[in-house]
Formats: structure tokens, sequence, C-alpha cells
């Protein structure tokens, strides 16, 4: 992968039809940037994908390194090199998407990728639990969520804010991951508080997609529904 190119394997909207049942490897992510975020095979749970190790953020909040022939029905990565590094404070989730624009504010039709280190006053993150049957959709899972609450930990972030009318290929706006020091807790995050921490960002304007050739994925009708998408990514 070249420096702050995007490359992703299926697509949002055929995780909301339920389309999960397999995917690549994880070992072939891992050959594909050094950072990123996704699911596994029948949605269980979040990955994420940190300097060259896959983790798997279970329910409760529970963190595990996968196998490397793990199944991973979708995901996103990028080989990220930082174009600018700014502490910034976040008093909520919003202030992410501001030290972006500050960042560059003429990027709003172009990916952009970061990664927040440092301590956090407090995360409220979810995790998927898994479909409990073939082809439950994505919309149904974001009703039986885990979520968890976390004060004072220190972790890092991990997130791509894709553009609005990226809608259904991905997740529009911000998509992000956290995961701590540990790597005992973590998950998909819903609100964030920090006083001073450390973003790395980066503009990405070259986009690299592989697609299933399942049935499932060919099956599917593939129909972006925006509301769906934004109940479930919170």
């Amino acid at each position: 992968m070249e420096p702050n190119h995007i490359y992703q394997f299926s697509l949002l909207n055929a995780l909301m039809d339920g389309v999960s049942e397999n995917g690549i490897t994880a070992s072939k992510l891992a050959s594909k940037g050094n950072q990123g975020l996704g699911t596994f095979s029948r949605m269980n749970g979040e990955l994420l994908f940190l300097d060259g190790k896959i983790y798997q953020l279970q329910a409760e909040g529970n963190v595990r390194e996968v196998e490397p022939e793990a199944q991973i029905p979708f995901a996103v990565s990028t080989q990220f090199e930082a174009q600018k590094t700014v502490d910034v404070e976040l008093p909520n989730k919003d202030s992410v998407d501001k030290a972006l624009d500050d960042f560059n504010a003429r990027a709003k039709n172009l990916f952009m990728t970061y990664r927040i280190n440092g301590h956090f006053e407090y995360l409220k993150c979810r995790t998927v639990r898994g479909q409990s049957y073939k082809g439950e959709p994505l919309s149904e899972l974001g009703r039986k969520q885990s979520v968890e609450e976390y004060h004072d930990l220190s972790g890092t972030i991990v997130g791509i804010r894709t553009p609005a009318n990226w809608q259904g290929f991905g997740v529009a706006g911000e998509h992000l991951h956290f995961v701590n020091d540990e790597r005992t807790a973590g998950g998909h995050v819903l609100e964030v508080k920090a006083g001073k921490v450390s973003m790395q960002m980066a503009v990405a304007s070259n986009v690299h997609i592989e697609l299933p050739t399942s049935e499932d994925f060919n099956e599917a009708k593939l129909v972006t529904d925006d509301e769906g998408v934004k109940a479930v990514e919170g």
C-alpha cells in the first residue's frame, strides 16, 4: 500500500443486508496498511487494526488479537503516515470533526484518516454481539448491541472520516474505534471526552475497493438505508 491510500473490502450496504459469512483473512488485511476498522464473520464484534495487529473488540468490552485466518467480511485500512500532529482537547465527539476541519477545511469531499493517543476522561463504546441467524441485518443487531462506559484510561483511537456522498459505501462522517493500552477494553466510539491528547491526521484521495464475489453479496439489494446507518453507527 502506498502511504495514505484507502483499501476497502466490501460495502457497508452489504452489512446492512446481513452479508457477513466470510471475506478476506486477517493476514490479508494486515498486508493492506498499518491501521483500519471493520468487523468479523457474522458481525461478531468490532475490528481494530493497529500497527500490524488485528484486534476483535467483543461484547462487554473484551479484546483479543485474532488468528491470521480469521474471516473479515468488511474492512477499511490505510498505510497511515501523519501529515500533521497536534495536541487537541476533546470536550465531545464533535471535537474530532472540528480538529480535522482545522487541519484541512477544504477536504470535505475527501477521506481523512487519523489516530488519537493519550489519556481519555470518558468513553462510551459499543460492540455488536454478532448475528443470531445467517443474513440478520446490521440494523437489527444494533438494537441488541453491548454498550460500555469507561473513565480515566489511556489508549488509542483509530478513525476515518468518509465523505457524506459515500454513505452506504462506508459510514459517512466519523467512524472510530478505541482500544486501551493494556488491550483489555475497547469498542466503536459513541462518545468521547479528553483533556489534551495527541492527534495525527492525513488526507486520503486514493481509494482501492475489492468486492466480494459470493452468491450472498450478488443477491443482496445493496440499497442505502441512510437512517438505518445513522441509527446503528451512532
